[in-house]
């Protein structure tokens, strides 16, 4: 079988590498294509696949890496209606996924959006969408690739271009799945526009999360369980617990403490910041084994910026406290990911993956929750699954006191929440013995033998496309082209027009000097000039000798 597996970037692969391989050690080709370079490290994990399997497994881009002439009112419809989808009241409690949204949203829709009517306009601006050419190039590379199943990841960011690869499969009747990359993508993300045969998701409270957020029929749902966390299972650690501390800089004589930082959401507060002041709080405690307790920060991979000098100082100023750790993507790295989380006494973070992956390891898991960071917890759907699902497993604390006193319960050996429950409902819902790979490998096979029947463009593409050329056109003339411009671009141009004139209001206040400063020395140079030129003259007829 032929698979072409397309990414947004080498880097999503990762939570997919277990089956890539499991495809590959049961004879398949699957090439590995992205849309874009990224600097995260995946180039590094599709290169170790493709050296691994060098006949099954081979790399490239697609098309999409080089910007088409259609991609600017593709992209502008598909976040428009993104937009437009949480404006929904389902919405009403994550402000801030409707704020992401509205900020990339062109003022064409948002000046659309303020009509009444608004199904209506879902539907033209659908119809509308649905009418722009796919991308220069999309349809060969599939027809060149010749797959029998065509996998995408993630499909549902905000105006995905990714939809031209699942339109051109149906026109060609290959059969397409969404991989579902994270525990977060079907509540949080955009609109699953043009659903592709098959979804194939890790739980049942995924395959209810396709149904309500996106309308997709239960039967088009495969769960297959998280594949991208059997590696945390029945693993064992790669060095001992001393052995690691010392490796880390933790001091080997006391248990330490896990802090996972999280991905927040744009203009959030800082999480190095906050980490400061929850060490302080430990060292300040009325419990000595928290006063003394080792404390490792895991940095994510995405906000390492934060973590300036002051910030990296402060935390290791104590001498029981380091920031340590890297992206989980290769062997190494991922060996001091997990050793770091087994030898932990317990885990602390705000909302991030690695809260479910110590879980799986069964550590005590916790977090407080305070109002500067409600917006990257209680107002996205996927943090309730810590607290539901199972009974929940996340130990949480309105405040940085009653968590201290979590915590130390946790460190004094005290019964924990069970981890196990969760971990059955969420990671491995055919069990906890069963690993999700094969499964999810089993789904893409059945996937590749589905016959699928080519669909052809319908005739309102064809109504539309004159309205799509008219706008596209739109698009090219200035001033015109501003209906596409979003609340970011308008206030970036409108800061380089500050920015133009504070320059210019600079070089008037510098010439305004100048003038000043040669207007005080006018009076005394012309002075000087009359003596002098009244010297020369006086020379010139005799009436004063020169010397």
């Amino acid at each position: 079988m032929n698979v072409l597996f397309i990414a947004r970037h080498f880097t999503y692969f990762r939570n997919f590498e277990s089956v890539i391989a499991t495809l590959a050690e049961r004879g398949h080709h699957v090439h590995l294509a992205a849309d874009r370079e990224e600097a995260l490290g995946g180039r590094g994990l599709v290169d170790r696949l493709a050296a691994r399997f060098p006949s099954q497994v081979t790399i490239g881009f697609t098309p999409i890496l080089h910007w088409g002439r259609y991609r600017r009112l593709s992209h502008v419809l598909r976040v428009g209606l993104d937009y437009l989808r949480y404006s929904d009241p389902r919405y009403e409690a994550t402000p801030k996924i409707r704020e992401r949204a509205y900020e990339r949203t062109a003022f064409l829709v948002l000046l659309l959006a303020r009509l009444p009517f608004r199904r209506v306009l879902v539907r033209v601006l659908e119809h509308i969408e649905a009418a722009v050419p796919r991308q220069l190039g999309v349809d060969d590379f599939i027809r060149n690739a010749r797959p029998d199943a065509l996998l995408i990841t993630p499909l549902i960011e905000l105006g995905s271009p990714q939809l031209d690869y699942v339109r051109a499969a149906r026109a060609m009747g290959i059969p397409s799945a969404l991989c579902v990359w994270s525990w977060d993508h079907l509540s949080s993300k955009a609109l699953i526009r043009v659903v592709p045969d098959r979804i194939i998701v890790w739980n049942e409270i995924q395959r209810a999360e396709a149904q309500r957020f996106h309308g997709v029929s239960a039967d088009k749902v495969i769960v297959t369980g998280a594949q991208c966390f059997d590696q945390w299972f029945d693993r064992t650690p790669s060095s001992d617990r001393e052995e690691f501390c010392n490796r880390v800089g933790l001091p080997p004589d006391r248990p330490f403490v896990l802090y996972v930082c999280s991905a927040l959401f744009k203009n959030s507060p800082s999480e190095a910041a906050f980490v400061g002041r929850w060490l302080q709080a430990l060292r300040q405690s009325g419990d000595a084994r928290l006063r003394e307790v080792a404390v490792l920060v895991r940095p994510h991979p995405q906000r390492v910026d934060e973590w300036q000098a002051a910030e990296r100082g402060a935390l290791e100023g104590s001498g029981q406290a380091v920031l340590w750790g890297s992206n989980p993507i290769d062997a190494d790295s991922r060996a001091d990911y997990f050793d770091s989380m087994h030898h932990a006494v317990a885990v602390v973070g705000l909302n991030t993956s690695a809260l479910v992956e110590a879980a799986i390891v069964d550590r005590p898991v916790l977090t407080v929750l305070l109002p500067e960071f409600r917006d990257n917890q209680e107002g996205t759907f996927h943090f309730h699954h810590l607290l539901t699902v199972g009974e929940g497993f996340l130990h949480t604390a309105p405040s940085l006191d009653e968590h201290i006193a979590q915590l130390a319960s946790c460190i004094g050996g005290k019964p924990a929440r069970s981890n196990r429950p969760f971990v059955e409902q969420f990671i491995r819902p055919r069990g906890v013995s069963v690993a999700a790979t094969p499964v999810f490998a089993d789904a893409v096979q059945q996937l590749g033998a589905l016959a699928v029947t080519p669909q052809p463009t319908p005739g309102s593409v064809w109504l539309l496309r004159p309205l799509v050329y008219a706008l596209v056109l739109a698009g090219r003339i200035p001033g015109l082209e501003r209906i596409y411009w979003n609340p970011i671009k308008r206030r970036e141009w409108a800061g380089n027009v500050e920015a133009i004139w504070h320059k210019d209001e600079q070089r008037r206040a510098k010439r305004g000097d100048k003038m000043g400063r040669v207007a005080k020395k006018l009076p005394l140079q012309t002075l000087v000039w009359l003596k002098t030129t009244a010297k020369h003259a006086l020379g010139a007829v005799g009436l004063i000798r020169h010397s």
